[in-house]
């Protein structure tokens, strides 16, 4: 892991610089479409795009894992930045087009996995694709909200918040799922 007060910092610096050799129409897309890359603790994913900040936001555990090549970190700043230029020309993460959002920003990721010649992580990502075809529901509003307790539950453990005061935030949680938005 990194040790810095910025971690995962240095590895998204050279993963743009992965986007920017591989692809420069994708680094361009970037650029014009993404204001910042934050690296941070999310709850229910490894990478999100965040509209009012109109960043890519990488969780951190994400970034910094041993596990995670850069290849890996570059293909989610792909997927994140297609939701910004999705956004841009006025297609908003509705509940009702996630599905179909979530399948162009897979398939901008296989194609810049593809640049890299990453036959293993392509097929992952063709699998995804095919996934995410096949299973609209994991995008509805209530399954965002589970994911996003679960996450933030797994986040506090992740920070050393002491179990007694996760539980405490457990029963003292909001129950909104049907008003959940992304």
């Amino acid at each position: 892991m990194e040790d810095s007060p910025h971690p995962g910092l240095r590895r998204v610096e050279e993963a743009l610089q992965l986007i920017k050799r591989t692809d420069r129409i994708q680094y361009a897309r970037i650029i014009r479409h993404l204001r910042r890359i934050w690296v941070n603790i999310i709850s229910n994913a490894s990478a999100c795009y965040r509209h009012s900040l109109n960043a890519c936001v990488l969780d951190e555990r994400f970034v910094v894992a041993e596990t995670t090549t850069l290849e890996r970190i570059a293909e989610a700043i792909v997927h994140e930045a297609t939701h910004a230029r999705l956004e841009a020309w006025g297609i908003h993460y509705d509940e009702k087009l996630r599905p179909r959002i979530e399948a162009i920003c897979v398939r901008r990721e296989l194609a810049f996995a593809r640049r890299l010649s990453d036959d293993a992580q392509s097929e992952k990502l063709k699998r995804t694709a095919d996934w995410v075809a096949a299973n609209p529901d994991y995008f509805s509003n209530k399954n965002f909200y589970d994911r996003h307790y679960q996450g933030s539950i797994d986040a506090l453990h992740f920070l050393g918040t002491p179990d007694w005061l996760v539980r405490v935030i457990v029963k003292l949680r909001p129950r909104r799922a049907r008003n959940f938005s992304h």
